[in-house]
């Protein structure tokens, strides 16, 4: 089960950090996706890590977003600075068996429940 945490709403230009806790799963064995979702949008692909330190970042939020993981903590961080208007959305977290970050959210086991993420201007 994946639990995210973290979204809210914010201004324009301001950071968040996004959490997403596994329970029940041995997160370290699993690369992890986060996706979002506008009103009346396909969810889209935002970021990714796999089992060790390989990131895939959709290009909208390079160089502003930051997934890292704490195997420890079974979480994996979605650091989200410099937030934009467009970055509005659901956010999901997935987490998928196979040691490399995947795009295509039809390639993740798991999916944890949406969180808001909203940018005021």
């Amino acid at each position: 089960q994946l639990q995210a945490s973290g979204g809210g709403l914010v201004q324009a230009g301001a950071s968040l950090r996004l959490s997403c806790r596994a329970s029940g799963l041995t997160f370290s064995n699993y690369a992890v996706g986060w996706f979002r979702q506008a009103p009346g949008e396909e969810r889209e692909f935002v970021a990714a890590i796999g089992w060790t330190v390989v990131t895939r970042y959709a290009d909208s939020v390079k160089g502003r977003f930051t997934i890292s993981r704490d195997n420890a903590k079974n979480t994996v961080y979605l650091q989200m600075n410099s937030l934009k208007l467009e970055d509005a959305a659901t956010y999901f977290c997935a987490a998928d068996r196979e040691k490399v970050p995947k795009l295509v959210s039809r390639e993740y086991d798991y999916w944890g429940r949406g969180i808001q993420v909203t940018v005021s201007s």
